[in-house]
């Protein structure tokens, strides 16, 4: 590969410098679409291009927004120059945009570090290109068909693309993701046993039941969600991985969590109770020790930060408590956590559930097998004492929350999400969950306003 600057790549460097400003001055966000004129103009542009001497990279299928800007907060915090896409996209023209942003008109980098969120479909775009430091992988789930596939198929793409030189840092409890680039250089993070696991599996879906090696059936030594454990082949030596930093004590009443680090145990503060975003803080953790940041360091400044509030927030409204929960549409494993998370919550709850695509009828998928994957029957729960569902396949999750024995009196189900949450009925409820999909941000903070709305209107009765 000719990674020799020309006259193509400084014309692709300027026009997409151009176009950032344009696009600002039009206030569009400015993403994707200068790194995709850079690409365009000049194919090998994000090899060429000059990168940050250090890049930390976070894969997996759910959880990348989540860890990357905790990872970008804490490093800012603590005094770290650094260029990221926080607000751009994870796929090659998201990051070559966001490398764009922090190069001169020569193509020089004008920073050292770079964290970026790096979606695992493009990894055949991106590795070749870049070769991350560190690179954290959260998990590896089965995630919509349409565009991934199955776990085998993604976990494929990242073995055959990412850079040997680059130190892995996985979750330990997945046995998925924890193999991925066997060879590299590893640092694993991982809940040790808690009472909660079994030795049954409650989820639907489990993405891997059979040894890779010998194809032997799995034995768990206990059972977390899904394949998440702790788990090894009866017939060779394929298993769970030991981790080097392993909560040994999760204390939600005072929000702690004890770590057992190479160095010894350390006490941080915990800033949520759902066990998704408990991994999440884990492998943040584990990256910043590695890459040098003390225990104080860390620490005080986890302590500040917030789960990023597209992803999850929490407010009390009038008495009446709120949660905003990101589900992940097409997704079973993220569905089913937000699922989960909801009727584990104390007192009596109503879930609104905007899980479809609202953008599906125009260019989404037909496929609704997804809904077959995911534990609606989470949502048969005696705390939960109504569900809304809305959005374009709303007759769909009414037939699957039917399936899982929901009562016909408990289901609101219109198409339109404001019209179906105008049927909340707020009788006896402590908490309402909306729980949504990836695209439906807007929607969410209309659906939540016309909870307080509805709440106001209760209160003046």
């Amino acid at each position: 590969m000719n990674n020799k600057k020309s006259i193509k790549f400084y014309v692709a460097l300027w026009l997409a410098k151009l176009s950032c400003k344009v696009l600002k001055l039009l206030k569009r966000n400015a993403t994707s679409f200068p790194g995709d004129l850079a690409i365009r103009i000049c194919p090998n542009f994000l090899g060429i291009l000059e990168k940050p001497e250090t890049i930390i990279g976070v894969t997996g299928t759910n959880g990348k927004t989540t860890v990357s800007n905790m990872i970008n907060d804490i490093l800012t915090e603590n005094g770290y120059d650094l260029v990221n896409n926080k607000y751009g996209s994870n796929i090659d023209r998201g990051i070559t945009t966001t490398l764009i942003n922090a190069a001169n008109l020569r193509g020089q980098t004008k920073k050292k570090l770079a964290v970026l969120e790096i979606d695992e479909r493009s990894a055949n775009k991106v590795y070749p290109y870049l070769t991350p430091k560190y690179l954290i992988c959260t998990n590896i789930f089965r995630d919509s068909l349409m565009r991934n596939g199955h776990t085998e198929f993604i976990a494929d793409v990242l073995d055959k693309y990412i850079p040997k030189e680059t130190i892995m840092v996985e979750n330990a409890d997945d046995l998925i993701c924890s193999h991925i680039a066997e060879n590299n250089k590893k640092i694993y993070f991982g809940i040790d046993k808690l009472d909660t696991d079994t030795k049954d599996f409650e989820n639907k879906t489990r993405d891997i039941i059979v040894c890779p090696k010998c194809y032997s059936k799995l034995e768990y030594d206990y059972v977390r969600y899904h394949h998440i454990g702790k788990a090894h082949c009866p017939n060779c030596d394929y298993k769970t991985p030991d981790a080097d930093y392993l909560a040994t004590k999760l204390d939600l009443d005072n929000m702690k969590m004890t770590v057992k680090t190479p160095t010894g145990e350390e006490i941080y503060t915990l800033i949520t109770n759902n066990i998704i975003n408990i991994y999440n803080i884990l492998a943040v953790i584990a990256l910043l020790k590695e890459f040098g940041l003390s225990y104080e360091q860390i620490n005080t400044s986890l302590a500040k930060l917030k789960i990023v509030e597209t992803r999850f927030s929490d407010e009390t409204y009038n008495g009446i408590r709120i949660v905003t929960h990101l589900a992940k549409g097409m997704n079973p494993i993220a569905c089913s956590r937000a699922f989960d998370y909801t009727r584990k919550e104390p007192g009596n709850k109503a879930a609104i559930v905007i899980v479809d695509d609202l953008h599906e009828e125009k260019f989404g998928s037909e496929n609704t097998s997804w809904q077959y994957d995911t534990d609606y029957e989470f949502l048969n729960d005696a705390s939960i004492k109504q569900v809304i569902v809305a959005g374009p396949r709303y007759l769909d999750s009414k037939v699957r929350l039917l399936m899982a024995g929901v009562p016909n009196e408990k289901i609101v189900c219109k198409k339109d999400e404001i019209e179906a949450t105008r049927g909340l009925n707020l009788d006896n409820i402590d908490s309402v969950f909306i729980l949504h999909d990836l695209y439906s941000i807007e929607e969410t903070k209309n659906i939540k306003n016309t909870v307080k709305q509805l709440i106001d209107e209760k209160g003046n009765k």
